[in-house]
């Protein structure tokens, strides 16, 4: 390339002052606030370097497809706009809506989830645009919703409604970490999620519990249910939940063979008892990234004042989530869910969909794309990164592949104790800085890429 910039500093400095305007701006998509004012605050620093933009309504904020460049190569990248609640207030030590840095960290609501990523990436389109005298040597596509937060539920609608629209060589998502040894830390997945709630009544009011010998008790019933839903070692008992459950491939095994075992971390930071089947190094990671599980979000009914009431309850709930993986269906694992428990004699037991579901993705690690992404985070950081097959959580994942056929990398700037949805959220300053190194070199790479 003509005219390489090696000196980033200008850049990672207007990148700066654009997270610092996005901080400003409290995109809340749970509480409506301000959604619309911040899609055009991202629009004009797009905008502003040479991205045509085109603007949707979404059920919640508008979503935004940006395009830019030209070349043999197409890399479309996937962010959000919208942040977290910043409640508690009261636990913030500076303001959650002003950029604030203390002790080597940018504090603020979205500084890492979302619009610290973004302006990374923007921070080194700049850079690249200025080596290659004000041009872009590859085509870039972004897609920038509002509404992540509150689970995407417009993306994958839209995503298969303008698919061609978003045809790419592959799809850089919207986060990534750098852990506690300064490795950088890449996932090629997202487990699915579904969340249900287990409603169980058995009389129009609370009786006296004198009655119980006559009368089910209906948390009784919902702890038989859940019971009756996973062993002691966590697998899930519902007749027919593993048939679609893609086997891991060799890849898939051998990466989770390579990732450092920090279960021990894992389990003193948190005060763990133990885990499931006493799993470390690579079990605990095979579980973690390619087995489906059942959480058990809460049981809630009756009495749970001080002392003792002896009362039957009425009725009582219990919230659950399944995490799934390729190619298991949300709608298939209620539905199993439903016939289990009328099959168990719990048929009573009222099963509510709660929320969007998301189906799981997981791209094939093998891809040049996903090699690329990896030997980039190698070299930028000087040391060997961690891939994951998937990560534990969920997220929008699924529209990308199975709609416009991505492979898709994650790889971003966050850290262990960046505090994402939580009180005093942030970023490392030298995650920042070093981001916009490793997004620079990816599209300098990716540019060159031959077939």
């Amino acid at each position: 390339m003509n005219n390489p910039i090696t000196e980033l500093d200008p850049f990672i400095a207007q990148g700066r002052r654009d997270l610092e305007e996005l901080v400003r701006l409290e995109s809340v998509s749970a509480q409506g606030r301000m959604l619309p004012e911040t899609a055009d605050a991202v629009t004009r620093l797009l905008e502003a370097e040479g991205f045509t933009v085109r603007r949707y309504p979404g059920q919640v904020a508008p979503v935004l497809v940006a395009e830019a460049g030209e070349g043999p190569r197409t890399l479309l990248i996937y962010n959000h706009y919208d942040v977290q609640p910043e409640a508690p207030l009261e636990l913030w030590e500076s303001p959650p809506f002003e950029l604030t840095e203390r002790e080597g960290r940018l504090f603020g609501r979205g500084a890492s989830d979302d619009k610290g990523e973004f302006v990374s990436r923007l921070a080194a389109l700049r850079a690249l645009r200025a080596e290659n005298g004000g041009r872009l040597p590859l085509r870039v596509r972004w897609l920038i919703e509002g509404e992540e937060e509150v689970g995407s539920p417009s993306l994958a609608d839209f995503v298969r409604d303008h698919a061609e629209e978003l045809r790419a060589d592959g799809c850089w998502w919207e986060f990534g970490a750098i852990d506690p040894a300064g490795r950088p830390v890449l996932y090629a997945g997202l487990k699915g999620i579904v969340c249900v709630e287990l409603r169980c009544r058995v009389a129009d009011s609370d009786l006296h519990s004198a009655n119980g010998a006559v009368v089910d008790n209906p948390l009784y019933r919902l702890s038989k249910a859940i019971a009756s839903l996973r062993d002691d070692a966590g697998r899930i008992t519902i007749p027919g939940f593993y048939d679609d459950v893609r086997a891991p491939s060799q890849a898939d095994l051998e990466a989770v063979a390579r990732i450092p075992d920090e279960s021990a971390a894992m389990r003193e930071a948190y005060g763990i008892r133990g885990f499931l089947e006493n799993a470390s190094g690579a079990e605990y990671y095979r579980r973690s990234a390619l087995e489906p599980v059942l959480n058990v979000n809460g049981l809630h009914g009756g009495y749970d004042g001080p002392g003792s009431k002896t009362v039957l309850p009425a009725w009582g709930f219990a919230k659950l989530d399944f995490r799934l993986v390729p190619d298991q269906s949300p709608g298939q694992v209620v539905a199993l869910l439903r016939a289990h428990l009328k099959n168990i004699g719990l048929g009573d037991i009222e099963v509510l969909e709660l929320e969007t579901h998301e189906h799981p993705a997981r791209s094939d690690l093998t891809h040049p794309f996903v090699r690329l992404a990896a030997q980039t985070a190698r070299d930028v950081y000087g040391v060997e990164p961690v891939l994951h097959p998937s990560s534990g959580g969920s997220g929008p994942m699924h529209p990308f592949l199975e709609y416009v056929g991505l492979p898709v990398i994650a790889m971003g700037i966050g850290n262990h104790a960046g505090r994402a949805h939580a009180p005093n959220e942030n970023i490392r300053v030298q995650d920042f800085e070093r981001g916009v190194a490793f997004a620079l070199e990816f599209f300098r790479r990716l540019a060159r890429l031959e077939d």
